[in-house]
Parts: structure tokens; sequence; C-alpha cells
């Protein structure tokens, strides 16, 4: 409670509720720290106390047992999300978060599929949780376990293929929200959201994505309307206004009928638009679908041409090259390490990774070789 009450994500403020409702007592932390896409960090009196997902927890306690394991597998395939708690390097406990589908999401994503709109998923929570989540709704893709510049990265992926939209709530989307072509957030979502975003829902509802979209699409729909009267209108009634129909069939207008025709002409373009007004923007009758729909799964498509990654971790114990040696060979025999440079004068490991490696092997790997992991940079 101490640590998730200054934090603004979702989860925490499940926690931080439940703890109030509870009357469960609130202690004073000092140095808090959202580590993104991790979990937080602060002091409580004289101890550090961590609380994250499991590879982050499995980074900074010395050991997670098989037992805490399993619990965070049913947690998983039972569609909550597992949060650990740990003091120094001992851990507290584990506690299961279930996100709940609003009611009206998987009918709101059936309108968008009928759309012709490739829903994707993008989530922190790990692959399983994820999983159960998506079938839910009813997504056409998910991708699971992404920090903020993950979502970001897959964005622009997803841009390759056509236009894409990004709806997000939370401070972790913000980045993915500026770099879509469209940044949607959720009127409820944190203030750093709905600065990124360039449409902001009033309502907390994904219905809302859908009907925004109807109004997009039939104002355009509207304006290309008046644009094609306005141009039809003045390419006959300039000529004729102009004479240059009088020597071929003897046509002339009185410029106080021109006059009232120009007005005639805005009074059209006006009444069109107006036309705005009797829009149903939940009535899904009328949907029509896109003409070029995205089909299959982008992101599965490209995880073959996914490029190289590159991670710095903090390593203490290293005193010569032979050390370095050492530490380079322990890493690079895990699997989808690429190389391993180590510098034993900064401590530092710079690691290049061809798919995502989880923290705890390198931990493993490096308290194994006999030196002692301090971290990821």
């Amino acid at each position: 409670y101490a640590l998730e009450s200054k934090s603004e994500h979702p989860i925490s403020k499940a926690v931080t509720e439940y703890s109030k409702a509870n009357n469960i007592p609130l202690k004073t932390t000092t140095d808090f720290e959202v580590l993104s896409g991790n979990g937080l960090k602060a002091r409580l009196d004289s101890d550090v106390i961590y609380g994250g997902n499991l590879k982050y927890i499995g980074s900074v306690v010395s050991k997670i047992g098989n037992e805490t394991k399993a619990v965070t597998d049913r947690l998983s395939r039972e569609g909550k999300t597992p949060i650990l708690f740990a003091k120094g390097d001992g851990l507290l406990g584990v506690i299961g978060v279930s996100d709940v589908i609003k009611e009206d999401s998987p009918e709101a994503i059936a309108e968008l599929k009928n759309m012709g709109i490739h829903v994707v998923m993008l989530t922190g929570d790990n692959e399983v949780t994820a999983e159960a989540i998506a079938l839910q709704a009813g997504v056409d893709e998910v991708v699971a376990s992404v920090k903020p510049d993950g979502k970001e990265a897959v964005v622009r992926k997803l841009m390759e293929h056509g236009t894409v939209t990004m709806v997000g709530d939370g401070i972790n989307d913000a980045p993915a929200l500026t770099s879509a072509d469209l940044g949607i957030a959720i009127g409820a979502g944190t203030d750093i959201a709905i600065d990124a975003a360039d449409v902001v829902l009033m309502k907390n509802s994904i219905k809302d994505v859908a009907a925004a979209i109807r109004i997009s699409r039939s104002t355009i729909r509207n304006i290309h309307e008046n644009l094609f009267w306005a141009f039809f209108y003045n390419a006959l009634g300039i000529p004729l206004a102009a004479g240059c129909y009088i020597a071929a069939f003897g046509w002339e207008l009185n410029p106080i009928f021109g006059a009232a025709a120009m007005g005639l002409s805005s009074f059209c373009v006006v009444t069109n638009a107006l036309r705005l007004n009797w829009i149903k923007p939940y009535d899904s009758k009328r949907d029509k679908k896109v003409k070029n729909p995205v089909t299959g799964t982008i992101i599965e498509q490209n995880k073959n041409t996914k490029e190289n990654e590159e991670m710095k971790i903090k390593v203490n114990g290293m005193m010569c090259a032979h050390c370095e040696a050492h530490v380079k060979k322990a890493l690079e025999a895990i699997d989808g390490i690429e190389s391993v440079v180590a510098s034993h004068e900064e401590n530092l490991v710079t690691i290049t990774n061809s798919k995502d490696i989880d923290e705890s092997l390198i931990k493993a790997a490096v308290e194994e070789a006999g030196y002692e992991y301090a971290g990821m940079l």
C-alpha cells in the first residue's frame, strides 16, 4: 500500500482502493521511483521495497521458489496479473490483480472489426494473462510483455502496413499515442496520456472509439460532397456570369440573380453540413468496411526480421580481462544473446540480443560465474 499509493498506474489504483476499503494504515516512503515496464521502488524506513512483475522482482531478490512461480503461473492462466513484492533481497508475497473487461468492450471490438479494422492489443502483462484477456475481448492480435518504448516500436511497425490509431489511458501509453497516426486517450486516463493524444474521449468506453470513427467518416464524406457541389456550381455559374454563353446560346445572367445564386450556393453547403447533426454515432447497421483491410497477424509476420537490441547491466567483481572473458562466455551461452562486451573498469556489460531475454536468466548466469549482478541500466 505504501509503495502503490504513489503510482498512477491502474493496478496501483486498484491496490490503493482495496487498502483504503480495508482500513490498512498508510506508511510513509521516500525515494519513490517508477521503473517503466518493470515496477516500483521506494525506501521504507531503512529498507528498500520493490513491487513489480516476476522478471523484475527476480532480478532483485536472492531467490524465487518454485511454489511462488506456480502461484504466478496459476494467476496468469486465470487472466490475472501477478504482482510480486519484496523488501531488500527477500520476497514478501504475491497478489493477483484482475483487469476486468467492461461489458461493452467485446461488442465495441466486434464493431471495429466489422468496419474492416485490424484490432491489436498491446500490454505489459505476461503472455499467458494477455492471451486470456484477448480471448475474452475478441481482438485480432495481441502483443504481450511490452514496455512503453516497445509499444511505440510496435506502433511504428504497424504503420508500415497502414494508418494506425492508438487508444490508451496510461502513462505507459504516451509514447505510442504520440507516434501513431492518430492518438485517442480515454477521458478517465492519466494527464500525460491525455496531453499526448490527438482525440480525448469523454467517457470511459471503447464503444466511443467506434463512434468517433463513424463521426470522422461522415464528416469527411460531407466535406467531399460540399467540395463537389461548390466546384460543380461555380464551374457552371462563373462562365454564365461572365457572359461566355451569350454568343453560343444567348444565355445571360442578371447581376441580381447572380448575387442570389451565390447566396443559394452558400445555403446549400451549410444545409448539407448541418446534416451531420443527424448522425447516429452508435448505430453500426450502416458501417462500411475499409477497401483494403489488414489480414493475418502483422507482428507475428515480422518476428523473424526483428533487429538486434542492446541492453546494459552492472556487474561487480570483475578485476581484469580474464574476468571479462569469463562473464562474456557465461552470458553468450544464453539462447538469444548474440554478443557481449564487458568492461571491468566500469563494471559494465553490454549485451546484444536477437530476442527478449528473461532478466532472471542473465542474473543467474552472472552469479553462477562467480560475480555480483547489480541490476539492469
